[in-house]
C-alpha cells in the first residue's frame, strides 16, 4: 500500500461532471486535486417497483503491494440491497484501473439464486495468493440469507462462484459483514482469514468465522464471550496474529472492540472504546456513526467515526459532526477520543461517513494516515433539493499528531441526485481509502448529474490526492461541550423535549421495562433532579356501522380512544438531559402491536409533581422489524 502517483484523468469528462468536480474550490482551498476517475457504470435495466438503476453505492477497497481492489453495490433497491456487486482493480498503484466488472453467481441478475446482495468487503490472503470479496445475499423477503465470499485465484483475471461462509436458518437475518486475512509471514496464524457479521434476527449477535485454506472452507460461526450484540465490525490483524474487531454497539451509542489471541478459536467480550454523540445530518442523507478502522505496520489500531461532542450546538438543528479518532496498541486500552481538525468547531460544516486509510509500510509516530469523508458546507442547508454534498480529504504524516489542510475531492452534488432509500438518500453506509506504494486512494460514490424521472447518474469513483508534507495542524481538541447547569425553578418540575427514537420498534420478549441494549431510546430534559413515572396508553379503534360511515373527523372523535395499559415504571432523573432504553414491556408483559402514548409525569425531590408530557410510538411485529432492517441495507 505506500512515491506519489501519476495524477489520474478520466478518458472523457462532460461539462456537467467537470463543473461538479471543480466548482467552489474555495470551500476547501488546498493542494491541486486531479478530478476523480470513474470506475464503473451500472449496466442493468431490470424494471421493478423499487430498484433504481444507473446507481452504484457503498464501496470498500483493499490493497496489497501495487494492487488495489474495490467492490460496491450496483443497482440499488429502494428498500434494501442491490441487483449485483461490481468490482474494479488497479495493478499499478492506481495509475490505471480495470473497470466495469461485475461478479457472477450471487443474484438472479448475474446467474445466481439470491434476489439481492449487500455489504461488500474486500480482503487479500497473501499466503494463498487469493483475493476475496465478502457480501450478504438477501432472499425474496429482503432478509440476510447468508454470508458468502467470491474468490480470485488467478491474480484478478476472474472470480469464482460464491462460497458460503454461513447460511441463515430459522429467525436468523444476517447483516454488515466484513472480512480480513492475516498477511504477516511471521504470525503464528499466517494465512488465516476472518469473517464478521451480525445476526439482526437474533438480537444483533456478533458472529465470527475463520478460514485456513484461502476462503474455500469456513468454520462454524462463533459468538463472542457473553454473546455480545453489535453492528458494523471491522476486523484487523496485528503482526503477532491478534485479531481486533472495533464495532458499534447495536444501538449505535458507543464504539466497542473485542479480540482473539488464538487465531479465532475464541473471542473475548467487547471492551468500551468511546461514546457516540451523533448529530442527525441534514438533507435526509442516510448517515450513521459506524466506525472506520485501520491498522499500521506496527499493529497500532486507529478508529474513526462521526461525532458532535466538541460542538456547542450538537443537539440543535444548527449542530454539526466532526470526525473523531481513538487509537490502541492492544485492542483493550484506548486513547481519549480526539477531534480531526478539518474545520473550526464554529464553522457550521458537518462531516460524516469517514473512510480511513493507514499505510502499512509506516507505523507509530511516523504512520501515514489518509482520511476521506463527506461534508455539508452548511449544516443548516435544509432539505434534499437545497443541501449540497462534497467529498473531502485530509492526511497526517505523523500518526495523527498533525493534520493537513483539507482538500475537496468532489462536489458539490445536490443531495436529491443520490439514490433514494427508505432510510434516506444514499451514497453508502461506508466508503474506503487504501494505500499503494505510499499513495492514498479514496474510493467513493459520486452523483454526477440531476436524475430524470427514470435515470440516475451515481457511480463509483477513485481519486489519488497528494499527501500534504507541510507541518499541518495539531488536533486542537477543545474540551467536550457540556450544557450549562439547569437552575431548578421554584415550583413543580418541568420536562421538555420528550422523545422516543425509533418511534417504531418491536417489543422485547423478556426483561424489564428499562433495557440496557434493545428497544428505543427515550430522551428528555428535566428542570431538576427527581424521578419521572412512565405509564402507557394504547390507541383502540371501535368498529361497526356507527363508526364506519362517519367522516374522518367524526371517526376520530367517536371511535378512537386511548386505553391505559396496566403497569408503570420509574426513572431517576438528573437535572438536564436524561436517556434510557424502553424495551416495550410493562412489568414483565410485552406490549402487543399497535399505536401507543408514553406518558411521563415528573416529580422533584420533595415529591411535587409537574405536568405530564406525552410521546407517541408504535410497536411492530418481529417480521416487520426484520423488513425495516433489511431496507436499511
Amino acid at each position: 500500500m505506500a512515491g506519489y502517483p501519476r495524477l489520474l484523468r478520466p478518458r472523457t469528462l462532460s461539462l456537467t461532471l467537470a463543473a461538479l468536480l471543480w466548482a467552489g474550490a474555495a470551500a476547501h482551498p488546498a493542494l491541486a486535486v486531479s478530478p476523480p476517475e470513474r470506475l464503473s457504470t451500472d449496466p442493468y435495466t431490470t424494471a421493478t417497483t423499487s430498484v433504481h438503476h444507473a446507481t452504484e453505492v457503498e464501496p470498500d477497497s483493499f490493497s496489497f503491494g501495487s494492487k488495489v481492489v474495490s467492490a460496491f453495490q450496483v443497482g440499488r433497491f429502494e428498500d434494501g440491497g442491490a441487483a449485483n456487486l461490481g468490482w474494479a482493480a488497479s495493478t499499478d498503484s492506481g495509475h490505471t484501473w480495470t473497470k466495469d466488472k461485475f461478479l457472477t453467481g450471487i443474484t438472479t441478475q448475474a446467474g445466481g439464486t439470491f434476489a439481492r446482495v449487500t455489504d461488500p468487503s474486500v480482503a487479500y490472503d497473501a499466503k494463498d495468493g487469493v483475493w476475496l470479496i465478502g457480501s450478504v445475499p438477501l432472499d425474496s423477503t429482503e432478509h440476510g440469507a447468508a454470508v458468502v465470499v467470491n474468490r480470485s485465484i488467478d491474480d484478478l483475471q476472474s472470480w469464482g462462484s460464491p462460497v458460503t461462509v454461513a447460511a441463515a436458518a430459522g429467525s436468523s437475518d444476517f447483516d454488515k459483514d466484513w472480512i480480513v486475512c492475516d498477511n504477516t509471514a511471521t504470525s503464528p496464524y499466517y494465512g488465516r482469514c476472518y469473517a464478521q457479521w451480525d445476526d439482526f434476527g437474533n438480537s444483533n449477535t456478533i458472529k465470527m468465522s475463520t478460514s485456513k485454506d484461502g476462503g474455500k472452507t469456513w468454520s462454524a460461526p462463533a459468538n463472542t464471550a457473553g454473546n455480545a450484540p453489535g453492528l458494523g465490525g471491522q476486523p484487523l490483524v496485528q503482526p503477532n496474529g491478534t485479531v481486533i474487531v472495533p464495532m458499534a454497539a447495536a444501538d449505535e451509542t458507543t464504539i466497542q472492540a473485542f479480540r482473539s489471541t488464538n487465531g479465532g478459536d475464541s473471542w473475548t467480550a467487547p471492551v468500551f472504546v468511546g461514546s457516540v454523540f451523533h448529530h442527525t445530518v441534514a438533507g435526509q442523507i442516510r448517515a450513521s456513526a459506524l466506525p472506520s478502522a485501520e491498522i499500521d505496520g506496527g499493529g497500532k489500531v486507529y478508529v474513526t467515526w462521526e461525532d458532535c461532542r466538541f460542538r456547542l450546538d450538537c443537539s440543535t438543528s444548527a449542530g454539526a459532526n466532526d470526525i473523531v479518532m481513538t487509537t490502541s496498541a492492544d485492542g483493550v486500552t484506548w486513547s481519549a477520543v480526539s477531534r480531526v481538525p478539518i474545520d473550526p468547531t464554529n464553522s457550521g460544516v458537518d462531516h460524516f461517513v469517514p473512510g480511513l486509510g493507514v499505510d502499512p509500510l509506516t507505523s507509530g509516530a511516523s504512520a501515514h494516515l489518509a482520511l476521506a469523508y463527506h461534508y455539508l458546507p452548511d449544516t443548516a442547508c435544509g432539505g434534499p433539493s437545497t443541501c449540497e454534498l462534497d467529498v473531502g480529504f485530509v492526511s497526517s504524516l505523523d500518526g495523527g499528531a498533525h493534520w493537513s489542510t483539507p482538500q475537496r475531492l468532489a462536489g458539490p452534488m445536490t443531495v436529491s441526485w443520490l439514490v433514494p432509500t427508505t432510510q434516506g438518500f444514499m451514497f453508502g453506509d461506508y466508503i474506503s481509502t487504501s494505500f499503494t506504494s505510499g499513495s492514498a486512494h479514496p474510493v467513493f460514490a459520486l452523483a454526477a448529474a440531476q436524475p430524470t424521472a427514470t435515470t440516475f447518474d451515481e457511480a463509483i469513483y477513485a481519486s489519488s490526492p497528494a499527501l500534504d508534507a507541510s507541518p499541518g495542524q495539531p488536533p486542537n481538541n477543545p474540551p467536550p461541550v457540556t450544557p450549562p447547569p439547569v437552575v431548578p425553578p421554584a415550583g413543580p418540575p418541568v420536562l421538555t423535549q420528550l422523545g422516543i427514537a425509533p418511534a417504531r420498534f418491536p417489543a422485547a420478549r423478556h426483561g424489564p421495562s428499562i433495557a440496557t441494549a434493545s428497544g428505543a431510546m427515550v430522551s428528555y430534559s428535566a428542570s431538576t433532579a427527581g424521578s419521572t413515572s412512565f405509564t402507557v396508553k394504547r390507541l383502540v379503534i371501535r368498529h361497526g356501522s356507527a363508526c364506519g360511515f362517519h367522516s374522518r373527523s367524526a371517526r376520530n372523535r367517536r371511535c378512537r380512544r386511548w386505553v391505559a395499559v396496566p403497569g408503570s415504571f420509574q426513572h431517576a432523573d438528573s437535572a438536564g438531559l436524561n436517556r434510557f432504553r424502553f424495551a416495550g414491556r410493562l412489568q414483565g408483559h410485552r406490549l402487543v402491536t399497535g399505536v401507543y402514548l408514553l406518558a411521563a409525569l415528573p416529580h422533584n425531590a420533595a415529591g411535587t409533581a409537574g405536568q405530564a408530557k406525552h410521546a407517541r410510538f408504535t410497536v411492530i411485529s418481529a417480521r416487520a422489524a426484520r423488513a425495516r432492517r433489511a431496507s436499511a441495507r
